[in-house]
């Protein structure tokens, strides 16, 4: 039965039009966080458990909130004396996994697209860039040649500044729109309370660090078997400093076309060159381990039947830097239009699928831990469960 403050905080909910109802999802996981609570054995695992242990009962939007708090490390399902083959048949990695994919179907914005998340897997994310590579390369063809003189990197004498700025922006703005109204609905749902500074710089510096995917005790995750590993944790911060590496590089040939007036092609030793060159490699080396790791991860570990759309994503994320790093290789061979079309296909592929594919677990996430550091400066009733 929940509690008056519980039942309250979901009729606010329901009054501002962000009431989630319940699932087997979420009732999975308020079945494992209850057996968790009277437990505590891992209480000092993740952000997860002394979250947990605030709570006496478990809403649906509390549910949804600690499913984004967990990393999926498998430490605690390795830890755990109830895990299958027991009667009780704990699996919190998998549990909080099945319902992540809820929350972002559910809160997606338009709402009509939330079951993109369900279909954004691996084919789709090489169909469609595939597809609009394949209608790039067509419209050099028809206006052109694929194969041409050397054009010293001017990647403007094949696609005009204009054109591309008329391409990406409008959907590189809805993405950013889409995600932003996504986490807003869940961000007012969760009812976190005013963040102060502190509360943000420490959500701030969990989110980048990766914390919690140092596994239980800072030793790495469980992946295939017992065996701790910090290589996922590394993997993924290859894949998400190379692609702020490479969002650097865009944002730094921005400024200089706008504001200096310095027009690409610029040096191969210029800022935004190295910039996209070093975000490259990582956004090639961090999703080849990261796929590497999925290819080999035990079935117990989270939801097997989100693979498809992990590997979507990073199959986008391989491409995108393989054909921008081509791209750089060849941009002064007769080649480097048809790479620049294949690569430009790819990217705007990967970011017309961000909104409804794997990217958003990050945003949810930060959310997650920001609400986690807003609620631990705040009192504890329970008394129980504070860092």
């Amino acid at each position: 039965m929940q509690t008056l403050e519980a039942l309250t905080r979901d009729a606010l909910a329901l009054g501002r039009g962000e009431f989630v109802p319940a699932t087997p999802q979420t009732d999975e996981v308020a079945r494992v966080m209850g057996i968790c609570n009277a437990c505590r054995y891992c209480e000092g695992f993740c952000a997860v458990f002394p979250a947990m242990t605030r709570r006496l009962d478990f809403t649906p939007t509390d549910a949804h909130y600690l499913a984004n708090l967990c990393h999926n490390c498998g430490a605690c399902l390795h830890a755990c004396q109830y895990a299958p083959p027991h009667e009780f048949a704990l699996n919190v990695p998998k549990a909080m996994a099945e319902l992540r994919v809820q929350t972002y179907a559910d809160h997606a914005w338009p709402p009509a697209l939330g079951r993109l998340y369900q279909r954004s897997g691996l084919t789709v994310a090489l169909a469609l860039a595939g597809g609009l590579a394949l209608f790039l390369v067509m419209v050099l063809a028809m206006t052109g040649s694929l194969w041409h003189a050397p054009m010293a990197g001017n990647f403007y004498a094949v696609f005009p500044h204009n054109l591309l700025v008329g391409m990406f922006a409008p959907v590189f703005g809805w993405a950013v729109l889409a995600l932003a109204m996504g986490v807003r609905r869940f961000w007012r749902g969760v009812s976190p309370g005013s963040a102060s500074g502190a509360a943000v710089a420490e959500a701030t510096h969990d989110a980048l660090r990766l914390k919690y995917l140092g596994g239980g005790h800072g030793e790495g995750c469980n992946e295939a078997d017992d065996r701790f590993t910090l290589w996922r944790r590394r993997w993924h911060h290859a894949t998400f400093y190379g692609f702020l590496l490479c969002f650097a590089s865009t944002s730094v040939a921005t400024l200089y076309h706008y504001l200096l007036g310095l027009q690409a092609p610029y040096a191969v030793t210029s800022l935004p060159v190295l910039l996209g060159t070093f975000g490259g490699i990582g956004l090639l080396v961090g999703p080849a381990g990261l796929l590497w790791l999925n290819l080999h991860r035990a079935p117990l570990h989270g939801d097997p039947a989100q693979r498809p759309m992990d590997r979507g994503f990073i199959a986008l994320l391989l491409l995108t830097s393989g054909t921008g790093l081509a791209l750089l290789a060849g941009r002064d061979t007769g080649a480097m239009a048809a790479l620049l079309a294949v690569h430009l296909g790819v990217v705007m592929a990967l970011f017309a699928t961000l909104p409804y594919g794997k990217f958003a677990h990050g945003i949810y996430r930060c959310a997650a831990l920001l609400k986690f550091a807003i609620e631990k400066r705040q009192p504890n009733r329970l008394g129980v469960g504070d860092d």
